[in-house]
């Protein structure tokens, strides 16, 4: 009986480290064959994600929408467009995006070029036109000899610019956090209650079924059973009767910056939005079955707050690029 105890530990913890390494943070970022990474372009791509004068009224850029404080996203339930008025959706972070394969809530964009050219042209963000944006930028000495460099054959386009944008953004990457350092080893990184909550995360929670690996998404849609009149991606997928009401799955990096959550930022906070998922939702037929009711002790949810907490790095600033006069 002794030798049973014994050795049943040894296992349990072997278990808990393969189930660990699920969630270990790759070394390298991926960037497509067509347009790799350099220093250069990355910073030409930061400039213009940060510039104004990519908007119609030269008052809006990228950032405003994807504030870098608050996890490249804005604590507002809808940002503020070209109109002024609140967006019906929560602008999604940037974080991790190279490694997204469909972007926006409904996955209408395949890439981070097609998504960035989006908020720039629609009239309700930052209303632009490409045609003047390009005809402006040529305008900037200093952008139209960085333009020159990086893309000899062309010069300022609207696809070359899109594609700067989008190399800076696979640069955007959620730093070393807590949780990554007990993934890899330090057993005191996180504290025990953020242990206990990986454990319900993952067991009696059943968060993982949807927010998996190391950005904790399936980067798939799911109906949550939210209130909400927004079809979602049904949009795009009409045939599929679990598409209505269903939203790309968010990754949870950064949380603690992150709020309010939710497609139109409803939940004010880690809490509340926890707390929801504790009723399961409304109960409709495009609900995802991996809503159900939860029963969470107090206890038992705070521990979960408690590892949704563990992976937020520790907070950095991002240096705003100087722009061309």
């Amino acid at each position: 009986m002794l030798g049973a105890t014994l050795t049943s530990v040894p296992a349990a913890e072997d278990a808990l480290d393969r189930h660990k390494a699920q969630y270990r943070r790759p070394t390298t970022i991926p960037f497509p064959a067509n347009a790799p990474y350099s220093p250069q372009m990355a910073t030409l791509g930061k400039m213009l994600f940060f510039d104004p004068r990519l908007s119609g009224m030269q008052h809006m850029s990228c950032a405003s929408c994807h504030n870098p404080s608050f996890g490249f996203e804005v604590p507002v339930p809808g940002a503020i467009g070209a109109t002024n008025k609140p967006l019906p959706r929560k602008a999604p972070t940037v974080l991790n995006a190279a490694w997204l394969p469909v972007l926006f809530w409904d996955g209408r964009a395949p890439d981070l070029e097609t998504q960035a050219q989006g908020p720039i042209t629609a009239d309700v963000e930052m209303d632009g036109k490409f045609p003047e944006i390009v005809a402006r930028l040529k305008g900037i000495p200093e952008y139209k000899a960085w333009f020159g460099k990086l893309f000899p054959r062309d010069g300022v386009t609207q696809d070359n610019l899109l594609t700067a944008i989008a190399t800076y953004e696979r640069t955007v990457v959620s730093g070393w956090a807590p949780f990554d350092r007990w993934v890899e080893g330090d057993t005191n990184a996180i504290s025990p209650a953020a242990q206990r909550g990986f454990a319900l995360f993952d067991g009696k929670a059943g968060c993982s079924g949807c927010h998996t690996g190391w950005n904790f998404t399936d980067n798939k849609f799911h109906d949550i059973g939210i209130p909400t009149k927004d079809i979602g991606r049904a949009k795009f997928d009409p045939d599929d009767p679990k598409a209505k009401f269903a939203f790309k799955t968010p990754g949870l990096r950064n949380l603690t910056y992150r709020a309010p959550f939710g497609h139109a930022g409803q939940f004010a906070d880690l809490d509340a939005i926890l707390t929801f998922y504790e009723t399961g939702g409304i109960d409709r037929p495009s609900r995802s079955a991996l809503m159900q009711p939860l029963a969470l002790s107090k206890a038992e949810h705070a521990d979960l707050v408690e590892f949704l907490k563990s992976l937020t790095a520790d907070k950095t600033e991002t240096a705003l690029p100087n722009l061309p006069n």
